[in-house]
C-alpha cells in the first residue's frame, strides 16, 4: 500500500495493523544489510572459498544475518533462500525471499564501492540498496521508486545516457552462439552505445532509474536467482523491456537477460546479437 507525497513521489506505508507491508520489509532488510556492508568496508576480511574461483567474505555473511533477522521478525512463516546460508524453509513455499547480501564481492574485497544489497519476495516486492550512495530502489510488485535523503521518486527508465552495462563474468553457457564480448565489437554497438562493466546487479537498478540504457548478461534462468531477482522485479515494475538473450520471456526455459529502458534500445541490441550469431555460423 502506498500514499502519494507529491506529483512524482510515493512512499510505502504500514498497513492498518501497524505492520510493514512487503515492500517495507524489503526496504528494511536491504538497509540492514547495507549498514553492515558500510561498517565493514575497508577492513581486512576473511575469505570463504566457494570453489571455481568464487568466494564470500565475512561481510557477506554478516550482512545476510542482519537481513534475515529483519525478514524473520516481520515474516516468520516465510521461506528464505540466501546466497550464503542457502535454503531455509520449504523450497516450494508460496512465499520465499531471495537474498543476495553483497552483490559485487570481488569489487568490495579490493576496495571498490560498486556493490549492491538485493532482497526480493518471489513474484512480489523487492529492494536493491546501494550502501555507499544511500539510494534504495524498491517496488511493491506494481510500480517502482528510489528513496534517497528521505524522499521517494518514481523510477523513470530512459535510453538517453546511451550507456550499456555488459556482464563479462564467466560462465558463458550460451557460447559460441552468444558471447557478450562479441557484442562490444559489433559496429552498430560502438556507433550507438558506450559499454560499461560494473560487475554487480546494481546496474539493473540503474537501468530502471535512467542511469543506464540497458544491461546484457548471459546465463540460464535468472528470474529465481538471488543475484538477479530484485533487479528484474525493479526493471519490470519501472516499465523496462525485459527478456532473455534470445528475446524470449524470462522463466524456466530462459537464457540470460537483455534489459532495456525502451523497446527501440532492446530491438537494436537483439538485432546486433542475431547479426553476430549469423556471422559466426
Amino acid at each position: 500500500m502506498v500514499r502519494a507525497v507529491g506529483a512524482d513521489t510515493l512512499r510505502p506505508v504500514t498497513n492498518s495493523s501497524g505492520a510493514l507491508d512487503d515492500a517495507g520489509v524489503a526496504i528494511a532488510a536491504v538497509r540492514a544489510g547495507a549498514e553492515v556492508v558500510r561498517a565493514m568496508y575497508g577492513r581486512r576480511l576473511a575469505r570463504i572459498d566457494k570453489g571455481a574461483g568464487d568466494f564470500a567474505t565475512t561481510a557477506d555473511v554478516e550482512a545476510e544475518k542482519s537481513i534475515l533477522s529483519v525478514i524473520r521478525a516481520a515474516r516468520p512463516d516465510d521461506a528464505v533462500l540466501g546466497e550464503e546460508g542457502g535454503q531455509q524453509g520449504a523450497a516450494e513455499a508460496a512465499r520465499q525471499w531471495l537474498v543476495d547480501p553483497l552483490c559485487g564481492t570481488r569489487n568490495y574485497a579490493v576496495g571498490n564501492m560498486l556493490v549492491a544489497v538485493n532482497v526480493a519476495l518471489r513474484g512480489g516486492a523487492a529492494a536493491v540498496a546501494d550502501p555507499f550512495s544511500g539510494e534504495v530502489f524498491f517496488t511493491d510488485g506494481g510500480t517502482a521508486w528510489v528513496r534517497h535523503d528521505g524522499a521517494d521518486a518514481r523510477l523513470a527508465p530512459t535510453p538517453a545516457t546511451r550507456l550499456v552495462d555488459v556482464n563479462l563474468d564467466p560462465p558463458f553457457p550460451s557460447a559460441p552462439a552468444f558471447r557478450a564480448v562479441d557484442l562490444l565489437a559489433h559496429p552498430g554497438f560502438v556507433e550507438r552505445f558506450r559499454p560499461r562493466v560494473v560487475s554487480t546487479t546494481l546496474a539493473l537498478a540503474w537501468v530502471a532509474a535512467g542511469k543506464r540504457a540497458a544491461y546484457v548478461t548471459d546465463g540460464g534462468d535468472l528470474s529465481g536467482s538471488v543475484h538477479f531477482a530484485a533487479g528484474i522485479a525493479l526493471c519490470q515494475a519501472a516499465g523496462c523491456v525485459v527478456t532473455g538473450i534470445d528475446g524470449a520471456p524470462i522463466g524456466p526455459a530462459g537464457r540470460g537477460l537483455v534489459v532495456a529502458a525502451d523497446l527501440e534500445t532492446h530491438q537494436l541490441l537483439m538485432s546486433m546479437t542475431r547479426t553476430g550469431n549469423r556471422h559466426r555460423g
